[in-house]
């Protein structure tokens, strides 16, 4: 019975996404309601039963990231940071893609709360996604200590086919393979759908088959079937040496009578006779705009309590980590304070820059002047750390078996 009463409850929360999206688009008259409403399956699972994040806390240092790379479906980010307590309004909602508001057309990190980076240009937020999970494993490296964990979270991204078919998208995924990310995760949504129609009309690729040769760990899951959603993320947790994608089949603009698996339900409002059709047909009472039920709300609960605990447990254990390791206290302090500079950075690159020197030395000389006293320096340079003068004296590189720490 109990699983009978959460399955409801998780399809109420799905039909709140959808019916959010549909309104808060046709309300401004532009946006993309197809792709949150086809991820609100993917997404609801996700949020709910593995992300862990403290909205009262948003910058919480060991939360999960959760990156949506396919910006244009920003109302599935809004609909999601709304429903889990961020500080954003149902007000803030229906201000979707006015100026000057908290829910633009594509997320802004320096505008909504929750929002972990600025997505747009496709491709970009998968690229930021693996950075995130490099530094995640770098930083654990650097800090953690037998007895204290200070860095130990997951970064989600979900991408849609235009993310994919970027060339920033493989160059990260690429690197995400070889280093061997296991705390990434990737769900793609795999809907089959352009603005122009059809994906066949430029693309046929085998996507799983070319994770997997660049070393990724590739599932496939209908991404309407939430318990199956749930096992490969739960999967994708399990794999330590690998990054995952997990290729979700689903439709766009899912429950529209008329307009699911459309390039018609992509890159414009449904329209007002289309979204009465779309709420009857999904159980929604279709006269209620905006509608959210106190039950959508209160599925996030169990979120909510897993960031809060987290976060709790975490300010306690740095209080015991500053007793026992004072410096490495210090230095994470500085990392995650103001702008993470030393004070004292002018003073150290005064002197080490000849005015003769080519750039190239020139930039050699102050990373090897300032990197003692800035542990978060870190960088690379495309296989060419010999000449462009990049590399670090008695400082390791960072591979998979040997993170730098």
């Amino acid at each position: 019975m109990e699983q009978s009463i959460d399955q409801s409850i998780d399809q109420l929360v799905v039909n709140t996404i959808k019916t959010l999206a549909m309104d808060a688009v046709q309300k401004a008259k532009s946006g993309h309601p197809g792709a949150p409403m086809g991820l609100a399956d993917v997404a609801t699972v996700l949020w709910t039963r593995h992300l862990t994040v403290d909205p009262t806390n948003p910058d919480f240092i060991d939360r999960d990231r959760f990156v949506l790379s396919g910006g244009h479906g920003s109302m599935l980010l809004y609909s999601l940071l709304h429903l889990s307590g961020f500080d954003l309004t149902l007000e803030d909602i229906k201000q979707f893609r006015q100026l000057h508001s908290k829910t633009p057309g594509h997320p802004e990190n320096t505008v909504t709360v929750g929002v972990e980076t600025t997505t747009g240009p496709l491709g970009q937020g998968i690229a930021n996604a693996v950075g995130m999970a490099m530094a995640e494993r770098y930083l654990a490296a650097q800090f953690n200590r037998e007895g204290h964990c200070l860095v130990d979270h997951y970064t989600y991204a979900i991408c849609g086919d235009g993310d994919l078919q970027e060339g920033i998208s493989y160059e990260a995924c690429s690197f995400a393979g070889h280093q061997g990310l296991g705390k990434l995760v990737l769900l793609y949504d795999d809907n089959r759908i352009t603005i122009d129609g059809s994906t066949d009309l430029s693309w046929s690729e085998d996507v799983d088959a070319r994770f997997e040769a660049m070393g990724w760990h590739a599932l496939s899951v209908d991404g309407h079937d939430r318990e199956a959603i749930d096992a490969a993320i739960e999967e994708a947790k399990r794999i330590s040496d690998q990054p995952t994608m997990i290729r979700c089949r689903t439709h766009i603009g899912a429950g529209s009578p008329n307009k699911q698996d459309k390039s018609a339900a992509h890159g414009a409002p449904l329209g007002d006779e289309e979204i009465l059709l779309t709420k009857a047909a999904i159980g929604w009472t279709p006269t209620k705009s905006f509608h959210v039920p106190e039950d959508s709300y209160a599925a996030f609960a169990p979120m909510r309590a897993r960031g809060s605990a987290k976060s709790k447990a975490w300010q306690a254990s740095f209080a015991a980590y500053e007793n026992e390791f004072p410096e490495l206290a210090a230095q994470w302090s500085q990392v995650h304070s103001g702008d993470g500079l030393p004070e004292n950075l002018e003073s150290l690159l005064i002197g080490a820059i000849d005015g003769e020197m080519a750039t190239r030395k020139a930039s050699g000389a102050a990373l090897a002047t300032i990197a003692d006293a800035l542990p978060n320096l870190w960088g690379g340079s495309a296989d060419l750390a010999g000449s462009n003068l990049t590399a670090i004296a008695n400082e390791p590189s960072c591979q998979r078996d040997e993170p730098a720490g």
